[in-house]
């Protein structure tokens, strides 16, 4: 009897996992027709919210990434605000504040006035203009669901995501954001620039009188139980075994090889990013499970923001990149 429950729970299993590829499937392709040129990078946001997480985009200026993050909004059914970072901005500029309120009555007392952090997807663009007080107000939001504000907690909306869009730090203006908010974006995801053909597309399709809108195709609702489906996605011990020896590999007090290469690698949480990356990358492209492809495949956006050259590597030509291809090379 436990046996025929358990096939029965394991058919249950397999047609949530197909119902849920058809819609991704169509949230995909209503994104891409808004934002083309650019598969890689919208696969990428996807698997970062299916993971529950944050994903922080970096490309230079004007090439659709507060677009993209717009677009993913409506596609998804979440509620969107935009923060735009400046030099001035302040912490409670992000968080809200309390004000002081008299009534009709005379009475006085203080109301909290939530600030734009409030949403379901929350776009901070230019994220490394700010200066680091006010990057690091973030830091609380995006680990704990939670902000709190003179002494006082105050929950996020669920689900809570932070798409974060960074200019490169060559760029006037800008200020590295500190490790321990790095550590908290899922993954960073590069974006380049269109090859000709899609940014003639863009040329053609941009410049006409009325510009194109996305439509809604999942709902809150939807997309909450997708996430959970996510976390229960079966992962082979070959792929678990995969991801710990790549990790693990990039520690420098680990792997004799990256001695005087790395200064310092990911810790145990990238791992579990990388295992949620790989489940949701295998939904996304209509897999039961996820494999070693996968692994390898999101190993640089996944590691590449936890992890620092040494300043000989760095002299040497190296890059965080090309140390990344050769260690999930290996795996």
């Amino acid at each position: 009897m436990d046996n025929v429950l358990e096939r029965e729970d394991d058919f249950d299993e397999v047609k949530a996992i197909e119902a849920a590829v058809q819609r991704l499937g169509a949230a995909k392709t209503e994104i891409e027709r808004i934002i083309f040129g650019q598969g890689d990078v919208v696969e990428r946001s996807l698997i970062a919210v299916l993971c529950g997480g944050h994903a922080l985009l970096v490309g230079v200026p004007g090439l659709a990434k507060t677009r993209l993050v717009a677009t993913l909004g409506t596609v998804l059914g979440l509620t969107e605000n935009r923060i735009q970072f400046t030099p001035d901005l302040m912490p409670s500029d992000i968080l809200g504040a309390e004000v002081l309120e008299q009534s009709t009555t005379g009475e006085r007392a203080f109301r909290f006035i939530k600030g734009p952090v409030f949403a379901q997807l929350l776009m901070a663009d230019e994220i490394n203009r700010a200066s680091p007080r006010t990057q690091s107000a973030l830091l609380q939001a995006m680990q704990e669901g939670f902000v709190t504000v003179a002494g006082e907690a105050h929950d996020l909306p669920t689900p809570f995501h932070v798409l974060a869009t960074q200019n490169p730090l060559e760029q006037e203006g800008t200020y590295p954001l500190p490790e321990a908010q790095l550590d908290r974006f899922i993954m960073q995801v590069d974006v380049v620039y269109p090859d000709r053909e899609a940014e003639r597309r863009i040329l053609l399709e941009t410049t006409l009188m009325s510009d194109v809108q996305p439509s809604p195709v999942l709902s809150r609702e939807e997309l909450v139980g997708i996430q959970r489906l996510v976390r229960r996605m079966p992962v082979g011990e070959s792929v678990v075994d995969a991801i710990l020896d790549l990790v693990r590999s990039a520690r420098p007090h680990e792997n004799p090889d990256v001695d005087g290469v790395i200064a310092w690698g990911p810790g145990p949480r990238a791992s579990q990013s990388l295992m949620l990356a790989c489940r949701a990358r295998a939904l996304l492209q209509g897999r039961l499970a996820p494999s070693k492809d996968d692994v390898a495949a999101l190993a640089e956006p996944v590691l590449q923001h936890r992890m620092a050259l040494t300043y000989t590597a760095r002299a040497d030509g190296k890059t965080v990149k090309g140390v990344i291809a050769e260690l999930s090379g290996k795996i």
